[in-house]
């Protein structure tokens, strides 16, 4: 059976069950790391499957230095960790931040129409968010697309604020123009 699982946000794989399980016990692949095989509905933390909870690397107990006082602190409930879906060869995507848009087009109209200064940098964060996306690096997109947008915005309203300037400029130009005849 073929295994592929996710580290740091990017997906490998395919490797044998028996890679799967030496990686595990030897703490390449964690507990937390989410793993797919075909038949599976679903990625899955690591720790979570049956067939590798065996293999999982338990971290050794350190020796305590002091002598216990008091009884342990009371163990908090964990939240059900929700998998992101993807199938092997997509890229993982945030289970709840859907997709993340890049503003590239209008980032290019703004350029072209408004203020081409201002737009070069909506174009650049424009253009780094897909790769960004597809290493994984979720947090990065999303700050990348955020900045796309604002420069978008700040050369589309430059371009108005030109545009208005020179309306207002005509209009004074012409009624000095008609005054002086």
């Amino acid at each position: 059976m073929q295994w592929y699982y996710s580290k740091n946000g990017s997906q490998l794989g395919p490797i044998s069950t028996e890679d799967i399980k030496a990686k595990l016990a030897s703490s390449e692949i964690a507990a937390t790391d989410l793993v797919w095989k075909e038949g599976m509905a679903d990625w899955v933390p690591a720790g979570q499957v049956g067939e590798l909870r065996s293999s999982v690397a338990t971290p050794a107990a350190a020796p305590s230095l002091e002598t216990p006082t008091a009884s342990p602190a009371p163990v908090t409930p964990v939240t059900p960790y929700s998998p992101p879906a993807a199938a092997p060869g997509q890229a993982i995507q945030p289970s709840a931040g859907g997709e993340i848009p890049n503003y590239l087009w209008q980032s290019i109209v703004v350029t072209i129409l408004c203020c081409w200064p201002l737009g070069i940098p909506a174009i650049v964060f424009a253009a780094k968010v897909d790769g960004l996306k597809a290493r994984g690096d979720i947090a990065g997109a999303l700050a990348a697309s955020k900045n796309a947008k604002t420069w978008t915005w700040v050369c589309f309203g430059s371009g108005l604020v030109v545009i208005a300037l020179y309306v207002i400029l005509v209009v004074v130009g012409g009624i000095a123009g008609a005054a002086n005849q």
